[in-house]
C-alpha cells in the first residue's frame, strides 16, 4: 500500500531506472537524482565513452548498482535488446525509464538546410522517445499482468511503470531570432507522444514530460558570455538554470509521489516562454 507520508513516496530503493544519453550533463544529473533516491541505474550512452567511468563513480558514491551501456537510440533493434540485457542483469525488473536522448539543430532554415539532418534530428529527439516506450512498455505490461519479474519472482513495489521523457520549451515556443523548424517540431512530437502513450498505457505506466529552457549543460553550456548574457536577458529571472534545478522534476515524474500524475508535462525554463 502507498505511503501517505511524502519524503517515502520519493524513494525509489529496490527499484530499476533506464537513463538514455546519460554520460554526461543533464541525463547524468538524472541518474545521480534516482540513485541518491535509491534506484539500481542503467546509464545508455552512444559515443560517450566517460559514461563507463561516471556510472562508477554513480555506484561508488550512492552504493547502488550503476552500469553504462552503449547503444544508438535511433536503431529500435539495438533500444529493445539493451533494454531486455538490463532488465535480465537489474533484478529482472524495470520501474522507470527516462528518455533523454536529443541533439540539437545546427543549420539554419527549411529551405537552406540539408535533409539529412532533418532526419537525424527527428531520428534522434522523437523517433527514439518511441523506440525507448515500445521497449520499456512491453516490460510494464507484462510485470502489471504476471506480477513477476522477469525470472518469476515476486514483484515487490510495483505499481506502474513510469516513463519520463526530455522534452524543451521549444516545444511550446518557436524560438526567436534562433531557426530551428524541426528541432521545435521534434520537441512538441515528444511532448504530445508522451500524452498519447498516457492514455493508451493507463493500466501499466504513466507517461510525463519535462521540458527544460536554457540550462548550463551541452550547447548552452558552452557558448560564450556574450550569448549566454543574450540569454539571461530574455528570461524572466534574469539567469541560466543549473543542472540541480532540474533534478527535482525528474525524481517526482520517476517516484511514487506522482502516481495520479500521467500525460502531464513540466516546463522549468525560468519562465523563457511567457514573453
Amino acid at each position: 500500500m502507498a505511503s501517505s507520508r511524502i519524503f517515502p513516496q520519493f524513494s525509489l530503493t529496490g527499484r530499476t531506472a533506464i537513463v538514455s544519453g546519460a554520460g554526461s550533463g543533464l541525463g547524468l544529473a538524472i541518474a545521480e537524482a534516482l540513485a541518491e533516491a535509491g534506484a539500481n541505474v542503467a546509464i545508455l550512452y552512444h559515443k560517450n565513452g566517460a559514461a563507463v567511468d561516471a556510472a562508477k563513480q554513480v555506484a561508488k558514491e550512492y552504493n547502488v548498482k550503476c552500469i553504462a551501456y552503449q547503444v544508438d537510440v535511433t536503431q529500435p533493434d539495438e533500444v529493445e535488446s539493451t533494454v531486455n540485457q538490463v532488465v535480465n542483469e537489474f533484478n529482472g525488473r524495470l520501474d522507470c525509464f527516462i528518455a533523454n536522448s536529443g541533439i540539437a539543430w545546427n543549420e539554419t532554415s527549411v529551405l537552406d538546410s540539408s535533409i539529412s539532418h532533418y532526419r537525424e534530428v527527428m531520428a534522434t529527439n522523437l523517433d527514439s522517445v518511441y523506440y525507448c516506450a515500445r521497449a520499456a512498455g512491453m516490460h510494464w505490461r507484462r510485470q502489471a499482468k504476471e506480477q513477476t519479474t522477469i525470472d518469476g519472482k515476486k514483484l515487490e513495489g510495483f505499481q506502474k511503470g513510469s516513463f519520463v521523457a526530455t522534452a524543451s520549451m521549444s516545444g511550446h515556443i518557436v524560438n526567436y531570432p534562433h531557426i530551428q523548424t524541426a528541432y521545435n517540431a521534434s520537441k512538441a512530437g515528444v511532448i504530445h507522444m508522451c500524452r498519447s502513450l498516457a492514455v493508451e498505457w493507463v493500466d501499466f505506466a504513466r507517461a510525463n514530460t519535462v521540458s527544460p529552457g536554457f540550462i548550463e549543460s551541452g550547447l548552452t553550456g558552452a557558448v560564450s558570455e556574450d550569448v549566454k548574457e543574450t540569454l539571461r536577458e530574455k528570461t524572466p529571472v534574469k539567469r541560466i538554470g543549473d543542472l540541480y534545478e532540474m533534478k527535482g522534476a525528474y525524481l517526482y515524474l520517476a517516484s511514487d509521489a506522482s502516481s495520479f500524475a500521467t500525460g502531464t508535462d513540466i516546463v522549468a525554463d525560468g519562465g523563457y516562454r511567457l514573453w
